[in-house]
């Protein structure tokens, strides 16, 4: 089956041009040979060798930014062997991956994506153009801040099937700062809530689609959806030819590594997401000013079947990573959770939130890693110091893999940079290893087998053939700038060594040069250094200190904070200068090194995708068993059954200065619908998001907030709470809500988890009731778990028809207001069985404000007949009562058939009084019927 229709005509939009001084200095500059065939020079790269990518530590201002060095013969050796490896929990069997392309090329314009820019884009100034960078490392040694750690940086190709093949979709998604490529294909319906739902959770940078699903005039219902949901997102389109899945299968014979190549199996067949990759790579390769090495990447499939869909409206509704009231606060649920100490962990934590697991033996492994960390303080605190330490492996790799196709500055001193980082995580192995060997559960003793991997010893031995021993990750950027200087081994290069001792001379000359200074004028001046201006002098002391209240003449560039003062001189520039020079002398022979040992180590190099995963994975379990510390978290079990023993709400807890009310939950096959009732601000909707965080915790593998709980394993979750209406897509409030529950209605399963928070209030009382009746009847038809609330209470009354509805609602409480002589509702928080007592609790509210007293009387009189009409048809008759006796009986004898692992003593008890309680409930029933006879 072949997907590829003819090309559709288009031009190439020119890119943005570039300065002639640096297209000429990009002419003079040498390429160095890595024995990788390189695609020819992009016209976008102009734009990308004038930008000045993201340094590392003390980097960004060590030189010129757009410096290249001088003529050279350097040729490396052809890479041999192949490239990097793995990232996701092997382990666990999880899958995930990044990106790279390396193609030959010979003709300039035929081989790059024709692009075109879509209407809505066109007129962006901000979406005009497309960043060339290559992913350069800035490291906290301990950060696990979010928002670095998240910010955009994936590319998504997205394309749809045609004809009869319409709604068969492919994706393929690169990571810019981890070297892997997820590929997806799946089937979706008319509402594309799983596209949309995917494409949220990865956050795009920009999003890739063919030309010809934007056609003016005719664009596809997806464009139009993707659009519409992504105004913030860079959007491309390319065109159609380039969605050949031939290439995309090709591409992943080329690049993907040999312990992942069983990915051509799954994929081999899946037309549309090879076809999205081939457009995906072409396109990187397009923007990038770089190419990747052959067998350098980890491809993986991931199907849509093995997590668990959380929309993007049910994820803002339930706050699992951003607070509805304050995005920069952490008042949610990954805020309760992330106690994480590496980029990467706070990463993983963050997609496991959105896309929980559904394999029970999977999530077990987990817990049973988790109660481990728990109970093994010297494990706990062992492994949580040794992991503090690594810096983020994923974007390492990412750096590392990538082969420049410029030689500048900064390409040298990114290199130079990142093998000083490597080296610096491969020392840590061995502590980890460490750390972990008299771990117990399988997945610990398996990440523990990954690190006696001999590759990770090769590449140190290797490394320090040629790195000093005492190099090594440093804060601070003149402590990086030495770093990288002294990084090389001394007598390697004899030119190198000569460049080092000028550069120590030209340093020591400054500081003696300040030091002359300070004596000349008296004053106590220091050396300090800064990226940005380089070496410059500093002073602290008092204004009145100074002859005049003044500096001396012979200091420029002054800049005063309270009493600190910062300067410079002429001389010092011209020092400055000499020193920026000879760096860049030691960076570029010190480079030429660095290459020839890179070439050497990345045959072996595939070992560290598993030590980023194992850091990732312990990370995220290190950061769940250090939440169960500060609460009385438990674990949880995985039955056919959402029990919940005194559960509370998780981010609650985390605000309020008291513990918050706990309640009990209960939901069987048996008895999968609860209607909850009860006053405004009693609980209700905090109880149903209290549900949904409970279940996606068990669900990733934490534990959770309660002292017991049970849970049946669910693919979807969705929720209907907002009340806002959203004037960006001209909706009212009654008119959101009809998205919100249509969307739910056309995509929930027999597993699925429902919270629907009163439905139906945008309209009037009748057509509400009548709309809410209807849903829950559909509802009612599947096996999903549905927690419905409403203030409907005529709605309660659907459990005479249906026995798999129960009825729930929060109690108050009536207290007499001493000093107003009036009654007050005080809320207690707690669950209870059955329908609320409260009456009219709305009309409560109303005369407790400022309405007139009369307007309520009338209010209670009208709500009075009303609810008489209503009622009078909605009797439970005795043969009703009978079959539902029946239905409770037999759910509970299949509940325990399944569960059960009472011994048969106790066994045979629980039975017995479960028949007393079915001939109670018979009993009773004939008891009535006799009496209306």
């Amino acid at each position: 089956m072949r997907m590829l229709r003819p090309e559709v005509p288009s031009t190439s939009p020119s890119a943005p041009a570039a300065s002639s001084s640096s297209l000429d200095m990009r002419s003079q500059a040498p390429r160095y040979n890595f024995g990788l065939q390189q695609t020819p020079q992009s016209r976008t790269s102009a734009q990308a060798s004038s930008s000045t990518p993201p340094g590392t530590s003390g980097a960004a201002g060590d030189q010129s930014s757009s410096g290249t060095f001088p003529q050279s013969t350097l040729s490396a050796p052809p890479a041999q062997g192949s490239y990097f490896g793995n990232k996701r929990s092997y382990a666990e069997k999880t899958f995930a991956s990044n990106f790279t392309s390396g193609t030959s090329s010979s003709a300039r314009d035929s081989n790059y994506p024709q692009m075109l820019k879509t209407p809505r884009s066109a007129g962006n100034p901000q979406r005009s153009g497309y960043k060339n960078w290559i992913p350069q490392m800035g490291y906290s040694a301990t950060s696990s801040s979010s928002v670095s750690a998240h910010s955009p940086s994936v590319i998504v190709a997205v394309v749809e099937g045609r004809g009869l093949a319409r709604g068969e979709i492919g994706m393929a998604s690169i990571d810019l700062k981890s070297p892997q490529i997820i590929l997806s294909q799946f089937a979706d319906n008319t509402t594309y809530a799983k596209v949309i739902t995917k494409l949220k959770i990865l956050s795009p940078l920009e999003i890739i689609m063919s030309n010809t699903a934007c056609v003016v005039g005719n664009s596809t219902k997806l464009f139009t959806l993707i659009t519409e949901n992504f105004k913030n997102v860079n959007f491309t389109t390319i065109q159609r030819k380039y969605f050949n899945e031939t290439k995309g299968l090709e591409y992943i014979e080329q690049l993907c590594i040999a312990e992942f190549s069983t990915v051509l199996m799954e994929v081999q067949s899946k037309y549309y997401c090879l076809a999205a990759v081939a457009a995906l790579l072409k396109y990187v390769e397009f923007i990038q000013n770089s190419v990747y090495a052959p067998k350098s990447l980890k491809i993986c499939f991931q199907g849509s079947e093995q997590t668990a869909m959380i929309d993007s409206s049910s994820a803002q509704n339930l706050e699992l990573i951003i607070n509805n009231q304050d995005c920069r606060n952490n008042h949610t649920l990954f805020g309760v959770l992330n106690y994480t100490k590496t980029p990467g962990g706070s990463r993983r934590l963050r997609s496991n939130i959105l896309e929980p697991l559904v394999d029970t033996q999977t999530i077990n492994m987990r817990l049973d890693c988790v109660q481990e960390l728990l109970q093994d303080e010297e494990l706990f605190f062992g492994l949580q110091s040794v992991i503090s330490r690594f810096l983020d492996t994923e974007q390492l790799l990412s750096v590392l893999v990538q082969i420049p196709k410029q030689d500048t500055v900064n390409a040298a001193e990114s290199k130079i940079t990142n093998l000083i980082y490597l080296k610096h995580t491969l020392e840590l192995v061995d502590p980890l290893k460490i750390a972990l060997k008299n771990c117990n559960t399988l997945l610990l003793r398996a990440y523990c087998g990954s690190l006696e991997d001999e590759r990770f010893g090769i590449i140190l031995e290797k490394i320090k053939t040629v790195i000093n021993d005492d190099a090594r990750y440093m804060k601070g950027c003149l402590n990086m700038r030495t770093q990288k200087c002294y990084a090389v081994r001394s007598n390697i290069n004899e030119f190198l060594d000569i460049a080092r001792r000028t550069y120590t001379e030209i340093v020591d000359d400054i500081a003696g040069m300040i030091s002359q200074l300070a004596e000349k004028y008296n004053l106590p001046l220091r050396t300090s250094f800064s990226s940005a201006r380089g070496f410059f002098i500093q002073m602290t002391t008092d204004c009145t200190a100074l002859p005049n209240n003044q500096l001396p003449s012979e200091f420029i560039k002054i800049s005063k904070v309270k009493n600190s003062y910062s300067f410079t001189s002429t001389d010092l520039i011209k020092m400055n200068e000499r020193s920026q020079e000879s760096l860049r002398e030691i960076y570029h022979m010190t480079y030429m090194i660095v290459c020839k040992l890179l070439i050497e180590i990345y045959e072996h190099i595939h070992c560290l995708y598993k030590l980023s995963d194992t850091v990732s994975m312990l990370d995220m379990l290190l950061s769940f068993a250090h939440a169960c510390t500060l609460s009385d978290y438990v674990r949880p079990e995985f039955t056919d059954t959402l029990a919940i023993k005194q559960g509370w709400h998780p981010i609650l807890e985390k605000i309020s200065v008291e513990k918050p009310v706990a309640n009990n939950t209960y939901i069987t096959e048996g008895s999968n619908f609860l209607i909850i009732t009860g006053p405004n601000m009693s609980g209700k909707s905090t109880y149903l998001k209290q549900i949904a965080l409970c279940q996606i915790m068990a669900q990733i593998g934490s534990y959770v907030p309660a002292e017991y709980s049970s849970f049946r394993i669910t693919e979807q979750i969705f929720t209907r709470i907002s009340t806002d209406d959203d004037i960006e897509t001209n909706s009212s409030t009654f008119m959101k809500e009809m998205k919100e529950i249509a969307y739910i209605l056309h995509n929930a399963n027999d597993k699925s988890l429902i919270l629907i928070d009163e439905l139906g209030r945008g309209t009037n009382t009748e057509e509400g009731i009548g709309i809410c009746y209807a849903v829950c009847e559909y509802l009612l038809s599947l096996k999903a778990y549905t927690l419905f609330a409403t203030h409907f209470l005529e709605l309660c009354h659907i459990d005479v028809l249906y026995p798999n509805v129960e009825n729930m609602h929060f109690e108050v409480q009536h207290v007499k207001n001493t000093t107003r002589n009036k009654e007050a509702i005080l809320y207690t928080y707690k669950l209870s069985k059955g329908l609320t007592e409260e009456k009219n609790y709305g009309l409560q509210a109303a005369a407790v404000s400022s309405l007139p007293p009369s307007i309520v009387l009338d209010a209670k009189k009208i709500t009075t007949q009303i609810t008489r009409q209503i009622l009078q048809n909605q009797r439970s008759t005795p043969e009703m009562e009978r079959q539902r006796a029946v239905y409770h009986l037999a759910t509970r004898l299949v509940q325990t058939a399944r569960n059960s692992q009472l011994d048969p003593d106790s066994l045979r008890i629980y039975l017995s009084n479960l028949k007393k309680k079915y001939e109670a409930d018979f009993s009773s029933v004939e008891q009535v019927s006799g009496k209306t006879e």
